[in-house]
């Protein structure tokens, strides 16, 4: 699946929703995870540019993500990159743009930065 770096130089970006694992299956509740065994979060950010503004959610790896993200934290988005996806579901075509990133760090001042690798 192709990837397309997204351009974040001229967005302001803040936290949407605080971050939560990502869920793998629902029936289940299997938190997602990556080939390396790292837990995947998911962030819902703002992504405001001058022409508009949306909501984006994120997959990021658990250590890519500062500590104490809350609603309305500025945020810096490291590695952010666009895929298309495509599924079929019960006889149903979906289709859409995921988005993942290495890292969202926190601009506020005094915040913890991402843990470690």
């Amino acid at each position: 699946m192709r990837q397309i770096p997204v351009d974040t130089a001229n967005a302001t970006v803040m936290v949407a929703k605080a971050p939560q694992p990502k869920v793998k299956d629902r029936r289940t509740g299997e938190i997602a995870i990556d080939k390396d065994g790292v837990t995947l979060m998911t962030v819902e950010v703002m992504f405001s540019t001058p022409e508009e503004v949306e909501i984006l959610k994120l997959t990021v790896p658990q250590p890519g993500v500062s500590e104490d993200l809350t609603m309305g934290t500025p945020v810096a988005l490291t590695g952010l990159v666009a895929s298309a996806w495509e599924n079929e579901f019960n006889g149903q075509k979906r289709h859409g743009i995921a988005f993942r990133a290495v890292a969202v760090t926190s601009l506020a001042a005094g915040a913890s930065q991402p843990k470690a690798a």
